[in-house]
């Protein structure tokens, strides 16, 4: 249910594209994101600083494509979101106890501190990547490419990745056979 909740405002984004254009989409997913924040403060009472920060800048980016009709604000929220996520990350390396990704995943993972760092650096360096690729799509391709890419190039990126990831960390894994 949760997973829906994520994917929620980009598949209304990707369906009122389809049916209209980036404005009605982007008025769609603005709505849709605020909804979804309403729904997890009401469910667990906390929204990660990350979906506020997403929020805002939807607001913001998506507003001024509205209001000023031009839809590159829209595609660039998708870079900057990408590269704040790859410097939360990357920071993540040189201040606090733990990286992030350890944060993340520790309470089902144990591995050894340099297989820490390696992986939120590889996280790290996956977010950024992505900001770029989106860079290269939207000024190299048409709308439809575009909100294509968005809505299917990018989770699908992201699920190559989590496999390569899988592949990486499957020798840290300890064997349960007895």
């Amino acid at each position: 249910m949760k997973q829906l909740l994520e994917f929620f405002p980009i598949i209304l984004f990707f369906i009122a594209y389809k049916l209209y254009d980036i404005y009605i989409a982007t008025a769609t997913v603005i709505v849709a994101t605020i909804i979804q924040v309403a729904i997890t403060w009401l469910k667990y009472r906390k929204v990660e600083k990350m979906q506020w920060i997403t929020l805002i800048l939807l607001v913001v980016m998506g507003g001024a494509t509205i209001y000023l009709q031009n839809e590159q604000f829209i595609k660039w929220k998708l870079s900057i979101i990408e590269w704040l996520f790859g410097l939360a990350f990357l920071g993540s390396q040189f201040f606090g106890e733990k990286p992030f990704i350890e944060r993340i995943m520790s309470a089902n993972l144990d591995l050894p501190k340099v297989i820490w760092k390696r992986l939120n650096l590889m996280w790290a360096l996956f977010f950024i990547s992505v900001g770029f690729i989106n860079l290269y799509v939207m000024f190299r391709f048409n709308t439809d490419d575009w909100v294509n890419f968005k809505t299917f190039g990018v989770p699908a990126l992201m699920v190559i990745f989590i496999g390569l990831q899988m592949v990486y960390l499957y020798r840290y894994v300890p064997d349960n056979k007895e």
